[in-house]
């Protein structure tokens, strides 16, 4: 089947690009393909508790379709202009809403410097009811209750780890008013390793005065932790390599947005996703900062200057060190 996506190039880029800029139009794009194919539970549908509507569910744009309901959920703050945004596009084009939201988070992700191009498969069909409640993992959720709530849609421990590295262009906006913006890592305006890193070093600080539930204390002030996300680097079941995290979260990425669905019932149209620009720099220290100050509960051999003692064991490591 021919690929029909390739009319909406320029649609798409009015709405998610700005001057080629990875900016929150270009980030908002990204977190809603999570927030839409997350909403799938084996566990709900084993239980027999809600019928087939638990079968349902994936990447299928109900956020957009039953957004009166799914944006009750505190998990989908912030997504009200990027879902109205879509949801224009894809009534003017007469798509899917499901179709819509993973082609804008791969157009809008190839804004950012370093990104892997992400592929884009077409032909969901409509949603047919709006996700279950509280599937999305949240900041305040404990490393082991987001490992299970992603292996209860599908994804490993590994999976996790790698979908996190979206917050390396990722920007605090739902948590404390006050650090609004506040950048996740110090290089917001790429995808790179440079996260896994810095979530690692020791806590000392807020961005402004006061925690909130969700924060964690970061190593700098310019940095926001979320508390998930340093809980998850310290988990023993998680363990920074660019090249390998750029390939790793693609794959991750095809299994968000293919889920639900399957893979004979869709069209490959990644020819029209456009080629990211390239960053060339690697993870390395902020000012002030070394081995000593990364805390963690395994392996260091990956980090910048970290050399692996002779007799350390790799048991604790998970194939792809993204947590160094």
């Amino acid at each position: 089947m021919q690929c029909p996506y390739a009319f909406l190039w320029l649609a798409i880029c009015a709405v998610l690009t700005h001057a080629g800029r990875c900016n929150d139009h270009a980030r908002q794009s990204l977190r809603i393909t999570f927030h839409d194919a997350i909403g799938r539970s084996s566990a709900l549908w084993a239980s027999g508790s809600a019928g087939y509507v638990y079968l349902c569910g994936g990447a299928d744009g109900s956020l957009i379709k039953f957004s009166d309901l799914e944006l009750t959920d505190p998990a989908n703050k912030g997504l009200h202009d990027i879902i109205n945004s879509l949801k224009h596009i894809a009534d003017h084009y007469d798509v899917s809403y499901g179709d819509i939201i993973q082609f804008a988070g791969a157009v809008g992700f190839s804004n950012c410097p370093g990104a892997t191009r992400l592929e884009f498969f077409a032909g969901r069909p409509e949603a047919t009811a709006p996700a279950p409640p509280k599937l999305i993992p949240g900041p305040t959720d404990t490393a082991q209750a987001t490992l299970s709530r992603m292996q209860d849609a599908g994804f490993s421990a590994e999976d996790t780890v790698i979908l996190l590295g979206a917050h390396s262009v990722g920007r605090e906006h739902t948590i404390d008013p006050a650090a609004n913006d506040t950048p996740l890592d110090s290089t917001p305006g790429a995808f790179d390793s440079q996260f896994y890193l810095e979530v690692l070093l020791k806590g000392t600080v807020y961005p402004r005065k006061a925690p909130h539930s969700g924060e964690a204390l970061s190593a700098t002030k310019d940095v926001f932790r979320l508390s998930s996300d340093a809980a998850i680097a310290r988990h023993p079941d998680t363990a920074c390599h660019d090249d390998r995290m750029r390939s790793a979260f693609r794959k991750a990425m095809i299994k968000v947005a293919t889920l639900g669905h399957r893979m004979e019932d869709l069209v490959d149209c990644s020819h029209v996703i456009p080629v990211p620009p390239p960053w060339n720099k690697t993870a390395s220290y902020p000012a002030g900062f070394s081995t000593s100050s990364v805390e963690r509960s395994v392996s260091l051999s990956s980090c910048p200057g970290i050399t692996l003692p002779a007799k350390a064991s790799e048991d604790t490591l998970t194939g792809l060190q993204y947590f160094c």
